[in-house]
């Protein structure tokens, strides 16, 4: 079974034609996908695409590049959205100090609330890091010392040591585009250094197009490619990869039934 754990299917990236990219995706494969919430103004888009589609789920939550507009958002709001049907994660959320759009103690404490969100509802938590590799063990540390969670480092290009301390504290990682990227070694690096058994892959789109559509815009359709450049990183033939990463999508988003 091919899954896209993450794309973002209510972006305007895909108004002109979001119809005729769902029906790529099917015909490439794709029998699930994952649709996230980016912030709160456009969560009824997301959810509607998931209400409209038996192979789509989504998630709850606001990015870090966000946050600024989420100050006020509490743990109960997030907890009443997940009831919803449908809703199977929380986020994405976390940290980014390359942009800074949102100044970063706004997005820690935001971070936080998702957080709490995850420890009440046990749903799994879409983690966003860029850039703030410290930050976010530590945050990661001191939330896990009031209660725990399970968490899914999404499209993960950060540092060795934070892939280790997370792996230690039971993450799940997911693997986009970049593993295709010629220059990303470092991050191909890291991938075969995470736990086989919670490794799930994602588009990200209309983001990280994966070589060789690299420099276009993404879609579900190409999710073949990652999954693909995931067994060749690792040692995988194309079976294992598909098996594996299935094995360990439903096993984090445990609210999906496995058909």
């Amino acid at each position: 079974m091919i899954i896209d754990s993450h794309v973002n299917l209510h972006a305007v990236q895909f108004d002109e034609d979001r119809d005729a990219v769902i029906a790529r995706a099917r015909e490439a494969g794709v029998r699930m996908m994952v649709e996230i919430s980016d912030k709160l103004s456009t969560f009824e888009a997301t959810h509607g695409l998931a209400m409209a589609h038996p192979d789509i789920w989504c998630t709850v939550g606001a990015h870090p590049h966000e946050a600024r507009d989420h100050t006020a958002m509490t743990v109960e709001d997030l907890v009443a959205l997940a009831q919803r049907p449908r809703v199977v994660g929380i986020g994405e959320c976390g940290l980014d100090f390359h942009y800074d759009f949102s100044p970063r103690d706004q997005q820690a404490e935001v971070f936080r609330t998702h957080i709490k969100a995850a420890q009440a509802t046990g749903l799994p938590l879409v983690v966003h890091t860029r850039e703030a590799d410290a930050e976010m063990a530590a945050i990661l540390r001191e939330m896990r010392a009031e209660g725990p969670f399970r968490f899914l480092m999404h499209c993960y290009t950060s540092g060795a040591e934070l892939a280790e301390e997370a792996a230690e504290m039971g993450a799940w990682f997911s693997v986009s585009g970049i593993a295709t990227f010629k220059a990303a070694e470092d991050v191909r690096a890291v991938i075969r250094t995470m736990p086989a058994e919670r490794i799930i892959v994602e588009t990200d789109c209309p983001y990280l197009a994966p070589v060789p559509h690299r420099g276009r815009r993404n879609e579900p359709a190409y999710i073949g490619h990652v999954l693909q450049a995931l067994a060749d990183i690792r040692g995988w033939d194309r079976e294992e990869a598909e098996a594996k990463t299935t094995d360990a999508f439903f096993s984090l988003f445990d609210r999906i039934p496995r058909p």
